[in-house]
């Protein structure tokens, strides 16, 4: 499944060289709705990623790296924090509908979703805030969406923002004018991914440690590949060329439970959009080796979710994981997760499971700086597996009371080893895997091991219970006929309507109506 397994199975102890950095630098990439299988190092056979597959091939790659949760917001809470959603409490997308007004999109679901937190809390420490007090420059460029004015990146630690505001989405697109208020536009036709990597760049140069002596944090968090997907004709036609020399499958999409999913990557628009966004984090890095800051400067990519592949755009697929973005599977939580550190040089797969909760104290450890465990309160430092260690097994855990746009149903899950357990509260059944044998998730083991179900369980309300997690409310209202009645519509309607439109994308003859790949500068 992934290509790099094949290429280095040096043990990591040979590979680790103990020359530790004094206060590295730390360029963080955060992509937006990327799949784990959306680039040719992890497997796919369209998408091409050489400047992201180049981070993993000289970094660690964590096989089983997850987000937080399979939306957007709390994830991006996690990473600041090292807190699993239930504990911070935004455990939806912020702007999502809960309680009474869910009923405003006309869904008819059994449940009320739960109430959350809709901004980044004030009280709690984040990564760059426990950086700036380490003594580094902090910087975020691209996507912030963890609250109004007031909460944005410079209200929780970072020094200068470029991008970041409420806004889940690049609202005007991925062409400039942007329409963002913490980003001004550029010439008519400017690409978004590249600008924020050029303020990236930017800031490396403005702040360039060798001459400052201050060490830098830059999280480039990009708006891709979130929807709407757009790209320029030239990258369109380069894909749909790539698409047809591969041969056009008849049908692309199949009913997911309550929600079309596509099957396959064969969306050229898509498959521009991830190359442009690709681009842009050579950018950055061909930007560090110039800059003689390469060797120094632990890189890290990840995404906040799994790949669109049954809301928004339906731009991917993420076969043979089971589901996508919104998802309680595998598809919509696990993640590319790479962490390049150039002293220790590891180049190795991990399997070991982590999540996005972790990146607080590994970069506070690789920085020289003391732990915060009251803090990244369900982060562990993944320092030893970077040296080619381990680290104690402990639960992690999803916590999701929620419908999600994507078709996923309010649900919390937790992984132990290789076991994962789901718990749905619409009827509160719980389903089992044994991620190691049953990487799609099809066989419910539930019954068959009794034990660990009840166990895992425990465990997972142990811990919901104890830091006071909101669940969903039966609701009132429900009209099992209503519901019924939509879904008919949506297998009977968007269905057929998600197959013409991937098809009108690989005809010849396509013109988005807008002319949004008029860009009238390199992207």
């Amino acid at each position: 499944m992934i290509k790099l397994l094949l290429l280095l199975l040096v043990p990591f102890g040979l590979l680790a060289q103990e020359k530790q950095v004094e206060k590295p630098n730390v360029l963080f990439i955060l992509a937006d709705d990327f799949g784990y299988h959306d680039m040719s190092c992890m497997g796919s056979k369209f998408y091409e990623t050489p400047n992201i597959d180049k981070i993993a091939e000289e970094g660690v790659i964590f096989s089983n790296g997850y987000a937080a949760c399979g939306v957007c917001s709390p994830s991006r809470a996690s990473i600041m924090t090292g807190k699993f959603t239930a504990r911070h409490g935004i455990t939806d997308w912020i702007g999502a509908y809960s309680g009474k007004d869910w009923r405003k999109m006309k869904k008819h679901t059994k449940m009320l979703p739960a109430n959350y937190t809709h901004a980044l809390p004030s009280q709690f420490v984040t990564l760059p805030e426990a950086l700036k007090e380490g003594g580094y420059k902090t910087f975020f460029a691209g996507k912030w969406h963890l609250g109004k004015k007031g909460s944005w990146p410079q209200d929780h630690g970072f020094d200068s923002n470029k991008g970041g505001y409420h806004a889940g989405h690049p609202g005007s697109g991925y062409f400039s004018p942007f329409n963002n208020p913490n980003l001004t536009d550029g010439q008519d036709g400017e690409n978004l991914s590249m600008r924020l990597a050029h303020e990236t760049v930017k800031f490396f140069k403005e702040n360039n440690p060798k001459e400052t002596g201050h060490p830098v944090f830059a999280f480039l968090s990009f708006y891709a590949v979130h929807a709407p997907i757009q790209t320029t004709q030239q990258k369109w036609n380069k894909y749909r060329k790539k698409a047809q020399a591969i041969g056009v499958q008849s049908k692309a999409f199949k009913m997911d439970n309550s929600v079309p999913a596509r099957q396959v990557q064969d969306n050229p628009v898509y498959a521009g959009l991830v190359e442009t966004m690709d681009d842009a984090v050579g950018e950055v890095l061909n930007a560090l080796y110039d800059l003689g800051l390469d060797d120094n400067t632990i890189v890290i990519f990840t995404s906040d979710n799994g790949g669109v592949s049954s809301g928004e755009a339906f731009s991917t697929s993420n076969l043979p994981l089971k589901g996508g973005k919104g998802s309680q599977f595998e598809g919509g939580i696990r993640e590319p997760f790479f962490i390049k550190v150039p002293w220790l040089n590891n180049q190795q797969v991990c399997t070991t499971p982590v999540m996005g909760t972790d990146f607080y104290p590994t970069i506070l450890e690789l920085a020289g700086l003391s732990l915060r465990p009251k803090e990244h309160n369900d982060g562990l430092s993944l320092v030893p597996l970077l040296k080619g260690k381990n680290i104690q097994e402990r639960p992690l855990v999803w916590h999701y009371p929620h419908y999600s746009n994507q078709g996923g149903k309010p649900s919390s899950a937790i992984r132990m080893g290789k076991w994962k357990l789901i718990h749905y509260y619409e009827d509160e059944h719980e389903e089992l895997f044994n991620l190691d044998d049953d990487i799609q998730e099809v066989n419910n083991l539930a019954k068959a091991y009794p034990e660990m179900t009840n166990q895992l369980s425990e465990k997972l309300f142990g811990y919901l219970n104890n830091v006071g997690a909101k669940y969903p409310d039966k609701d009132s209202e429900y009209n099992e006929s209503l519901e019924r009645k939509h879904l008919e519509n949506v297998k009977n309607n968007l269905l057929p309507r998600l197959e013409k439109q991937r098809l009108r994308y690989l005809s010849e003859d396509f013109n988005p109506e807008n002319n949004w790949w008029g860009s009238s500068t390199k992207d």
